[in-house]
């Protein structure tokens, strides 16, 4: 695997890192922090104490130098190559807090899981949240893609969020700013969300328990949540279900080197060994050319996949299918 050189970016910021309270660690292994256990070096990451001091950190690090912001790591598909310029990891200890901020609110860090957020909501008897009990993921990839299950998504609970811009500016976002659509949110991608504030809706705690357990029920019996996956692997397109299209193009089960798209439910991708980042990503472009033979619909990557490619081991979109 081809090393990058995070000792050489780390010293070019300067002696300010010394002011930094976080940790930086050059060459950084994604295989270790990402729930498919596969991909490249992170050249620097950075993981802040809190706010202040992703600020100091914004700062001090010049434009040119590229940044990727990365949660719990759980719908992220990391190339071999790794990833130029800094991976910002943000720390439990300083974006994952999780508290009641008036009747029917809560704000919630952008670290926290989304499943804490449901658990919090029903404690207290606040309807609304129930859904992100089946979303393997934090609030900020939430508040990011509008995730989404069990008839739920983020942007009707959104109230506002907070965020903070390349240059270590503040933001306020309101519900109307983050631009919500399916999966999507069109707020700035430079952005980076610090936490948000949420609003559900007085509710009988015995029936959002119910919901709850109905989400989790759902969520063990259908999906591969034992596997290194990274969740829901395509959008499901207008008037369609990903996973009916995969599974009548005949890709249940399909296997590229360690990467398998699941028996148990065909729109997870799961890494069944030492699948590498190419083996993920050409398995996930083959079931897309694969869909649009059979069924003309073009499927749109839900994962995200970051980084750059090994030399000779590039993953091109097939023909006829776009590279959302």
């Amino acid at each position: 695997m081809k090393q990058v050189n995070g000792e050489k970016l780390l010293a070019s910021l300067g002696s300010g890192v010394n002011e930094l309270r976080g940790r930086l660690t050059p060459d950084a292994p994604m295989d270790r922090v990402t729930w498919f256990q596969a991909g490249g070096l992170a050249e620097l990451m950075f993981q802040p104490h809190d706010e202040e001091d992703l600020i100091t950190f914004l700062k001090l690090l010049p434009e040119d130098v590229p940044l990727t912001v990365m949660g719990v790591g759980s719908n992220l598909l990391v190339r071999d190559g790794g990833i130029p310029g800094v991976v910002l990891r943000l720390s439990a200890k300083g974006f994952g807090q999780l508290e009641l901020a008036g009747e029917n609110r809560i704000l919630a860090g952008a670290i926290c899981p989304d499943k804490y957020i449901a658990a919090m909501a029903m404690d207290n008897g606040i309807g609304g949240f129930a859904f992100y009990y089946g979303i393997p993921g934090s609030i900020g990839g939430a508040l990011r893609m509008n995730a989404g299950a069990n008839g739920g998504e983020t942007s009707a609970r959104v109230v506002e969020v907070h965020a903070v811009d390349r240059k270590g500016n503040k933001h306020v976002l309101t519900n109307a700013d983050m631009g919500y659509s399916y999966r999507h949110s069109s707020a700035g991608a430079g952005l980076i969300f610090t936490h948000a504030l949420f609003e559900g809706y007085a509710d009988d705690r015995a029936k959002i328990r119910s919901e709850m357990d109905a989400v989790r029920h759902h969520r063990e019996t259908v999906q591969p949540v034992k596997e290194k996956t990274g969740g829901s692997t395509f959008k499901n397109p207008p008037g369609h279900s990903a996973w009916e299209l995969i599974d009548e193009a005949g890709c249940r089960g399909l296997m590229v080197g360690g990467a398998q798209m699941s028996s148990l439910h065909c729109n997870f991708m799961i890494n069944i060994g030492h699948a590498s980042g190419y083996d993920l990503e050409y398995l996930g472009e083959l079931v897309r050319q694969r869909v649009y033979e059979t069924s003309g619909v073009k499927l749109e990557w839900e994962i995200k996949r970051l980084g750059i490619f090994m030399p000779g081991r590039e993953v091109r979109p097939f023909q006829g299918v776009t590279t959302e």
